[in-house]
């Protein structure tokens, strides 16, 4: 029978995510709109957000946070343009961002000593066979996979290469060992609910050294310049940023960290997306047609919770067929109303992709969770299999 009770809200997309419950037009009232983002007020309000990420993530006061263009892609290519081709690089990939900068790495630098390690969806590569000498890429959580590392003990604490993290799904949402990250990115459209265009890297001194004695063999764009006659840009990490940013997304990004800091700062944020990956958990092992993606429990992603259909009637049927009965599922859930944009990801396996990123409240993840199962009994019934 249709579940009675439906989520609060039906918003569960992986991106842009949902909201910080309780958001408001009015709460951007007083965004620096109209003013040149270098005027005073608008500078501010860029120091104020870098200072207030930087104390929430609990950065080691010697590391450098900066906002810069193009989102977590923005982000990770500067950094790849950047510090790569120094020394041999080993990149990871499980998931489509992953192999998106493998190809950076083979087909736009060129790099002539790269390993890459790679798994199938649902698994990671052997992060053992990393090596402490070289550069390390990798992203912390595949949103597209639903796999993150469990932890970062497989790094070398004295390590001599640099450590790479794509974290844009990770950053407040999970515990991160800022100790073996040398360079970070993400984006606060993400975990933060925040709007998206904008992208954060994250410098250890061991990164800025990097930065500032190595100059690429090939150019750099101005948007990816961290340096100038061979220093670090210090403006960046301070509010001064490189191309002119939204004030009105920066004026969201302070209500998003006021939200944030009410519930108790990243311990709340974790507590929340956990809560969420938690009931999703206890419905899978209860249920007969549905897995995580994920192969190991130790790492299933908490904030891109990634379902394939384990049912024998399906799992016989061609990826194609799977890919559209999926595709029904998810069209009859946004026509109820209950849930929007939980397909997965188009390079991905077939099924489901539910974002628990903090900002999801976990009580709307579990009511969600009897409509899948309506969803894949009305299905099933009108399916000839």
């Amino acid at each position: 029978m249709k579940p009675a009770i439906s989520p609060g809200s039906a918003l569960f997309s992986s991106g842009p995510t949902k909201k910080a419950p309780g958001f408001s037009l009015n709460q951007l009232s007083d965004a620096s709109l109209g003013r040149s983002h270098r005027a005073k007020p608008a500078k501010a309000k860029l120091s104020s957000a870098i200072d207030r990420m930087h104390a929430m993530l609990g950065l080691p006061a010697d590391y450098r946070l900066g906002i810069v263009p193009g989102s977590d892609t923005g982000a990770v290519e500067m950094a790849m343009w950047s510090v790569l081709g120094a020394r041999g690089v080993d990149v990871l990939a499980w998931e489509s961002f992953g192999k998106t900068w493998v190809s950076d790495a083979v087909k736009q630098l060129k790099l002539d000593d790269i390993t890459i390690l790679q798994a199938d969806w649902g698994d990671l590569p052997d992060l053992s066979a990393t090596q402490p000498d070289r550069d390390i890429l990798f992203t912390w959580n595949g949103t597209t996979s639903g796999v993150r590392v469990p932890d970062a003990d497989w790094i070398a604490a004295d390590r001599t290469g640099l450590v790479i993290a794509d974290a844009t799904s990770a950053c407040f949402a999970m515990d991160m060992d800022w100790a073996k990250i040398d360079i970070a990115t993400f984006s606060w459209q993400k975990s933060l609910g925040g709007e998206g265009g904008h992208g954060v890297i994250i410098l250890s001194p061991r990164a800025v050294e990097r930065l500032e004695s190595y100059t690429p063999p090939w150019p750099l764009p101005k948007i990816f310049q961290l340096t100038k006659n061979g220093k670090l840009i210090e403006g960046i990490f301070s509010g001064a940023t490189i191309n002119t940013p939204s004030m009105l997304c920066v004026e969201d990004l302070h209500a998003a960290l006021d939200w944030a800091e009410g519930i108790g700062g990243l311990p709340g944020l974790i507590a929340r997306s956990e809560a969420s990956l938690a009931a999703v958990a206890d419905w899978v092992a209860q249920t007969d047609w549905v897995d995580f993606l994920a192969s190991d429990p130790a790492t299933r992603s908490c904030t891109s919770i990634c379902l394939k259909i384990v049912h024998p009637a399906m799992t016989g049927l061609p990826t194609e067929a799977q890919a559209a009965f999926a595709k029904q599922m998810t069209a009859l859930l946004e026509a109820e109303q209950v849930a929007f944009d939980i397909g997965a990801y188009r390079d991905a396996p077939p099924g489901l992709r539910l974002w628990g990123g903090p900002t999801v409240d976990p009580d709307d993840i579990a009511a969600l969770l009897p409509w899948l199962d309506w969803a894949f009994a009305s299905i099933l019934a009108d399916t000839k299999i």
